[in-house]
């Protein structure tokens, strides 16, 4: 299976055109355990929507009002909502067990019991009642949609839809097209899951989809093993990897029918009757202490990798999904601490192949990578690739981190941007962000830690983000900026690098380094200076006092060209960017730049926060002598040099400790 079997048209949802609007009416079906959440989600989404929960009995009707509520109370103490939205999320909800309430509903989830022959039952009455073009989907953790599906008499407006658990609260959820299922329909529920904050995953229609394989399979494993550690060692030793260990989540019944439905597909997946003879296993709270004998804490990982890795490798074997979405899913939809892949990473090659060697030798039957290791691990992490018009989209996925910059993200720009440099049909490029909210929120902060004290590694870090940027500058293709959302820190320095930008209204730029005591060490005190030079009094005041750059503003400058209203008009507007810069790209200007010093104010502030005059004494000094360099080689040295004596300074350490233990910076000078 391809990319494309499982994406019909783009990877990035936001990028998809709908056939269709947002459902005027849905239903959920099931008012159980899962579909009240599932229900809320929509809720919190589209809460001018009407909605329809479903069940066959008042009793759970009842409750899920109830939790709804309790919701509700507990968003607005949290201010996760506003108290004048409550009354929007809570009306409009149909609580009903007539069937015939849902002729008129766009979109029907069903989310009953892991039962197949109730779910078929459920779903032909479901068809008997709504219109023909109606989209019907069902909530499984890991049965075929064809064994769920293929009795019904439209089955190309089906498919199969996996919520994770917190679903209200939880991005992940999975949608899995088949053999009859209308690739307009799965656009569609890809793009309408992505409305509803959600970030989709598309897996092929297998046994417990993409990444079920990996709770599940482990879920399972640990049962084999207590007759050598106990359930609490267990779960102690699995936190290194995960939020919380399996035995204080695991549903047994519901592992034990999907394990019996996988052993089909391989009889090692066999799972342990120890499933079906415990109600409820003995577990600590998370991040409880348990005492491990280190020999035994050892087996357990050894275990617990070679179980979750052997899913990984045949996932990427069979294509059951995109090895970027199960490292990226086992994160936000499973709470793995560092996504599978890059678990295999920081481990080493060797490493993984030794820990599966010892895994089948006490687990034959699993499957085993096929190639090199390292082969695995060889593809983007952070962003999505996709192409349009002949332009290529590169989409920063880590919603997670409201898609701040690794250095893996910048390494795979640049090897995208590479690749679609000496491609012929690829006429430039648009770089964007994940979901509504960040086109790219600076860079990590933890990794500034390494370079504290250490003038050559705080050099090292400032060139190494910077490659990226240097080589957009000597590009022969375009590359436009789409600001979907908040630009700061080294976002608003790979925006102003790009050769365009355009700009959805809500969008601004930010640089608020100086708050934490550091610099934007991606060349953000040399190039808006060099690029747009009568606006240097702005840049001062957002280097350093933090101010914001409204996109307004920054048409004004001329540093976004466009502003727009949608996330589509803001694509559009960028591919038009790059079909009028062909042969036409804008190079940042050489020579010294004619502009107002810098001056540090004898008591600096931003807003309410006292600053360090010493780390904007440094930052002076280096906008100041950057702009008069000759050439912007020279300039940027300088800035890469300032980076190091930044890292040295003391209020470096203390404004980015302060930012990492969530307390306002006590600067000494």
């Amino acid at each position: 299976m391809t990319t494309k079997d499982l994406y019909p048209s783009f990877q990035n949802p936001y990028l998809i055109k709908p056939t269709r609007p947002i459902p005027e009416e849905m239903a959920v079906l099931g008012a159980g355990h899962i579909g009240p959440d599932i229900a809320y989600s929509f809720r919190l989404a589209f809460p001018q929507k009407k909605l329809y929960l479903v069940d066959v009995v008042e009793e759970p009707l009842k409750k899920a009002k109830a939790r709804f509520e309790s919701y509700a109370e507990k968003g607005v103490e949290k201010k996760m909502i506003r108290p004048e939205q409550v009354e929007a999320v809570l009306g409009n909800i149909i609580y009903t067990t007539d069937y015939n309430q849902l002729k008129n509903c766009d979109l029907v989830i069903e989310a009953a019991t892991e039962d197949l022959e109730i779910k078929k039952k459920i779903l032909s009455l479901v068809e008997s009642v709504v219109r023909e073009d109606a989209i019907i989907t069902s909530n499984t953790s890991g049965i075929l949609a064809n064994q769920i599906f293929s009795h019904l008499k439209h089955p190309e407006r089906t498919a199969n839809t996996h919520f994770f658990e917190p679903a209200w609260r939880s991005m992940g959820v999975e949608v899995i097209a088949w053999e009859k299922s209308d690739k307009a329909v799965i656009d569609y529920l890809l793009w309408l899951m992505a409305q509803n904050g959600k970030t989709p995953l598309a897996a092929a229609n297998v046994f417990s989809f993409l990444l079920n394989r990996l709770f599940e399979s482990w879920g399972s494993e640990t049962t084999f093993m207590l007759d050598k550690a106990t359930s609490k060692e267990i779960d102690f030793i699995s936190e290194e990897f995960l939020g919380m260990g399996p035995f204080g989540i695991m549903t047994n019944p519901l592992t034990y029918a999907s394990q019996t439905r996988r052993s089909a597909e391989n009889p090692a997946y066999k799972p342990n009757k120890l499933l079906l003879s415990v109600d409820k296993w003995t577990y600590n709270k998370p991040r409880t202490k348990v005492a491990v004998d280190p020999e035994i804490a050892d087996w357990i990982r050894m275990r617990f990798l070679g179980c979750v890795f052997s899913q990984a490798f045949y996932i990427a074997d069979k294509s059951v999904g995109t090895s970027s979405d199960l490292n990226f899913g086992s994160m936000v939809a499973l709470g793995y601490k560092k996504g599978i892949f890059d678990l295999m990473g920081s481990i080493g090659a060797q490493k993984v192949a030794d820990i599966m060697k010892k895994f089948i030798a006490e687990r034959p039957g699993f499957p085993m990578p096929t190639k090199p290791i390292e082969q695995y691990l060889d593809f983007p992490r952070d962003i999505l690739v996709d192409k349009k018009d002949g332009v290529i989209i590169l989409t920063q996925r880590r919603p997670q981190a409201a898609n701040a910059l690794s250095d893996h993200t910048c390494n795979e720009i640049l090897a995208e941007l590479k690749k679609g440099e000496a491609d012929p049909s690829v006429k430039g490029f648009v770089i964007t962000g994940y979901g509504p909210k960040a086109f790219c929120a600076g860079a990590d902060i933890g990794g500034f830690v390494a370079t504290f004290g250490n003038h050559e590694k705080g050099q090292a870090l400032s060139r190494g983000n910077s490659k990226v940027l240097e080589y957009i500058d000597k590009m022969n293709k375009p590359v436009v900026a789409a600001l979907n959302g908040l630009a700061m820190g080294g976002g608003t320095e790979l925006a102003i690098r790009c050769h365009s930008a355009v700009a959805m209204e809500k969008a601004f730029m930010q640089l608020p380094e100086i708050t934490l005591g550091m610099i934007p060490g991606m060349g953000g005190v040399v190039i808006p200076y060099r690029r747009w030079p009568k606006a240097a009094a702005k840049f001062h005041a957002m280097i350093g006092k933090s101010e914001r750059l409204t996109v307004q503003e920054a048409a004004g400058i001329g540093i976004v060209k466009k502003i727009v209203k949608t996330f589509p008009e803001l694509i559009d507007a960028a591919i038009a960017e790059v079909n009028a810069l062909q042969g036409n790209i804008p190079r940042i200007p050489e020579g010294a730049v004619d502009m107002p010093e810098f001056v540090v104010p004898d008591a600096p502030m931003a807003g309410d926060l006292p600053l360090s005059k010493e780390i904007l004494g440094i930052i002076g000094g280096i906008i100041n002598k950057a702009a008069k360099a000759k050439t912007l080689a020279e300039a940027l040295e300088i800035a890469y040099v300032g980076a190091g004596d930044i890292s040295c300074a003391p209020d470096c350490k203390e404004g980015v400790n302060a930012f990492l233990e969530k307390r306002k910076p006590n600067f000494a000078k």
